[in-house]
């Protein structure tokens, strides 16, 4: 059964887009634990993230490494932090959350409100930034 990050991969449902490639996807979390927490997947669905052949898993962090830089460009940050759970949807993903104090990292803090505008606005931002580089 397609996870709900197929369906997003698929177009079926629809999600603040940051970068693409033809094997990764990066969109904004639509519950963030801070402005631009970002998830990045690979496009072939494999549900934890140490069973990723090698050559999906090397490409998937570098990608969020790349994703991550265009990301320090674009929000006021002391890091962005990296946080891999995996349990929330069953398909491998990496969490990128830029931080100004550790404990934005737990997945366990308050999710912060963000406009649909200041979504979309930002993940235009983003993109552009990962798109040209």
């Amino acid at each position: 059964m397609a996870t709900i990050f197929t369906k997003i991969i698929k177009g079926e449902i629809p999600c603040y887009k940051v970068a693409e490639t033809d094997d990764f996807l990066a969109f904004l979390d639509i519950r963030p634990l801070a402005k631009g927490h970002t998830l990045c997947i690979p496009k072939k669905e494999v549900d934890y993230v140490f069973d990723l052949d090698d050559e999906t898993y090397s490409g998937l962090n570098l990608f969020a490494k790349k994703v991550a830089k265009a990301l320090e460009t674009h929000i006021e940050c002391k890091r962005v932090g990296v946080l891999v759970i995996g349990t929330e949807v069953p398909h491998a993903h990496i969490h990128l959350i830029p931080f100004k104090q550790e404990v934005q990292m737990s997945i366990l803090s308050p999710k912060v409100e963000i406009t649909s505008k200041e979504m979309a606005d930002l993940a235009a931002e983003v993109k552009a930034t990962f798109d040209g580089a």
